[in-house]
């Protein structure tokens, strides 16, 4: 069983108690689910959940229930409102920026410094690139990128998160002062990982991939991605926790572009609201995604920057709490619209 929240509605002022609910603590308010049972599909108002049986309670328990803010230091990540976390690669072939900051830890720390002062509330920090055929890096490498450059960030003040799938990266990345750990491989890929994240207690975000340990674009297809992703991260989650790590600690990301077809794609997008039944907070990485491209008579990767914002907005719609973006002035400006529109709407 799934539940995706459905039937939004600008404000909860003026309807019967118990009409409505709040979504994740944030700014969004729906009146139904669409409960998902295999290939069936029904509409069951807010009031009747409880009537579904236990797996539809605790699904609406999580979906309801605030998502604590997270305290790193000096700084706090509130997930109220959603967010945006500036992308910066550190990789000779990374897909959007060609590789403009290698071998240059200062030039990478300002680039994301200046991400900071256009709003973007954390850094994410990647040493290797994970676009399809991609080379692997040997793990010494990605450190020597990325640790002179999460220092710098972090003597600058900034929340940096670190993109990578190795155990000894996220290690040497946590002694420079990173707090996050961002993994596409949601801690498989290297079995030393949960064990990193547990001794240090630190947030990670958990991505989907079919098969993390072929590669984040392995795969073979899907009979229902909705719930098959969510499946999937549900039980990556539970590891996890079981693991040691407090469960407040974990982001998830369904992993759009990662092994998926555009149709899979676009089926997560306008399932997002379902996620929310993980209990955690939730990260999109759309940003510049071939899906663009397709969808926009293959628009190079200079030139999806609508596309980008469209899915941010999607996001935003949805609920998500954290959006993984490129280009960070444009989707604060967008967000700040966004926000404006649903204070009016909250108060009539």
């Amino acid at each position: 069983m799934h539940l995706r929240p459905i039937h939004f509605v600008d404000t909860p002022v003026g309807l019967p108690d118990g009409s409505v609910a709040r979504l994740a603590g944030g700014m969004l308010w729906f009146a139904a689910y669409e409960l998902r049972e295999g290939a069936d599909r029904r509409v069951v108002p807010v009031a009747e959940i409880a009537g579904c049986g236990d797996r539809a309670l605790l699904l609406h328990q999580r979906i309801t229930a605030p998502r604590p803010p997270l305290t790193l230091g000096e700084r706090v990540l509130r997930f109220d409102q959603p967010l945006v976390a500036g992308i910066l690669n550190v990789t000779p072939d990374s897909f959007s920026d060609g590789g403009a900051h290698v071998d240059d830890p200062a030039g990478a720390a300002a680039a994301g410094v200046d991400m900071l002062a256009a709003g973007a509330a954390l850094v994410d920090l990647g040493g290797e690139s994970t676009r399809p055929g991609a080379p692997l890096i040997w793990e010494g490498d990605e450190t020597k990128r990325v640790a002179p450059v999460v220092e710098r960030l972090v003597t600058a003040g900034a929340l940096v998160s670190i993109d990578t799938r190795k155990a000894p990266v996220m290690e040497a990345a946590l002694a420079a002062g990173a707090q996050i750990v961002n993994d596409v491989s949601a801690l498989l890929w290297d079995e030393r990982s949960p064990g990193v994240v547990a001794r240090a207690g630190c947030p990670v975000i958990l991505m989907h991939s079919p098969d993390p340990k072929a590669g984040p674009h392995g795969g073979s297809g899907y009979a229902d991605v909705v719930g098959e992703v969510f499946d999937w991260l549900e039980a990556r989650v539970d590891a996890v926790v079981a693991g040691g790590l407090d469960r407040a600690r974990i982001i998830v990301d369904p992993g759009i572009g990662f092994g998926k077809s555009l149709a899979d794609n676009l089926a997560l997008i306008n399932n997002l609201a379902l996620f929310h039944g993980l209990g955690c907070p939730i990260m999109l990485g759309a940003s510049r995604k071939r899906m663009i491209g397709a969808l926009s008579n293959e628009a190079p990767v200079s030139e999806r920057l609508g596309g980008s914002i469209a899915l941010a907005m999607k996001g935003a719609d949805a609920g998500v709490q954290l959006l993984r973006v490129h280009d960070v002035a444009e989707t604060v400006q967008a967000l700040r619209v966004w926000r404006g529109l649903r204070d009016r709407a909250l108060v009539g």
